[in-house]
């Protein structure tokens, strides 16, 4: 009896969607490493790389699959059932690999833009451009997707200008900021990072990030993934239904939004207006600058851009067909 249990619970497993080979595990996994990469760098967004990766309405999609009909069947206890319609091992898999870059490169991140912050800046610059004309071109050529994409352009520009503020560190305004930042991290040019930058929050909850088994930092982390598993769940129905009607637009606003981000991470900056926070100093405005020189460091950023701007081009044309609008 035993063994027809865990026969029938293999073949329920292997029956969900998701990746069925060894190979295509691990390529999904990296995909989830590049997304999680993407997540902790403010102005970077996760949504973007899932878009040029072909992964992003499969995303959409899986996190669906928790539906009304499947809560129900969690409810009579049909497990196995519930395990045939969920996207669990597309879901676990690509976790896994943003679990893994959050952790492992939480410290490395920091690190690079406090040391190193024009090169550093320059590549996720290269990065996004490349990453809007890729997506861009597909586009169909209306004067609709043209307004579109001018209005999720000036939406882009002034988000990422907004002045990150103080906020409270209470619960329930970390669920909150769980909330938000998950939607934006599915949205491409909005980084997750950046709006709990806006929010207050950044360090907060990185910081936890880094020592993640302290009492503390557990209670931290739980609340603000219940926060980002309630707004995911919520905002990617939202997303997915202006994709599967109203593709082509919902796509421009996209594309402007990743278009007006670049004012955020554009790599030469003056700071205006700085905030100390436990002892750290915190940028609140800054203006956007031509580079002073143009020796060395300037050689080395522009370096930086075009081999961020190279591995878009080349994570294209590798990730196999892009995502359409009926795919699974």
């Amino acid at each position: 009896m035993e063994e027809i249990e865990q026969t029938t619970w293999k073949s329920a497993w292997s029956q969900s969607p998701g990746p069925k080979k060894r190979s295509e595990y691990i390529v999904l996994y990296m995909k989830g490493v590049c997304m999680g990469s993407a997540d902790i760098i403010p102005g970077v967004s996760g949504g973007t790389i899932a878009l040029i990766m072909g992964i992003y309405q499969s995303l959409l999609q899986a996190i669906q699959s928790f539906d009304a009909q499947v809560i129900r069947t969690l409810l009579r206890f049909e497990l196995k059932q519930a395990l045939e319609k969920l996207h669990l091992r597309f879901l676990l898999t690509l976790v896994f690999g943003i679990a893994t870059a959050v952790v492992a490169l939480s410290h490395l991140i920091h690190y690079l833009l406090n040391s190193y912050a024009v090169s550093t800046w320059s590549f996720f610059f290269g990065l996004l451009l490349a990453s809007i004309l890729v997506i861009g071109k597909g586009l169909q050529k209306s004067l609709g997707s043209i307004v579109a994409l001018v209005l999720g352009a000036i939406l882009g520009f002034v988000l990422v200008g907004m002045i990150p503020v103080q906020t409270p560190e209470e619960s329930w305004f970390v669920f909150l900021c769980g909330m938000f930042a998950i939607c934006a991290m599915i949205l491409p040019g909005i980084s997750g990072a950046f709006i709990l930058l806006i929010l207050g929050k950044y360090e907060y909850v990185t910081s936890a990030l880094k020592n993640p088994f302290v009492g503390e930092s557990i209670a931290i982390i739980l609340v603000f993934c219940a926060g980002a598993l309630l707004g995911i769940l919520g905002f990617s129905r939202i997303l997915n239904y202006f994709l599967q009607n109203y593709y082509n637009t919902t796509i421009a606003v996209l594309t402007g939004l990743m278009a007006g981000s670049l004012r955020k991470i554009w790599p030469w900056k003056n700071t205006l207006e700085t905030i100390t926070i436990r002892n750290k100093v915190h940028v609140l405005r800054e203006e956007n600058v031509l580079p002073s020189q143009y020796g060395g460091e300037f050689f080395v950023a522009l370096v930086l851009l075009l081999i961020g701007f190279a591995i878009v081009l080349l994570l294209e044309k590798f990730a196999g067909q892009k995502e359409t609008k009926n795919s699974v």
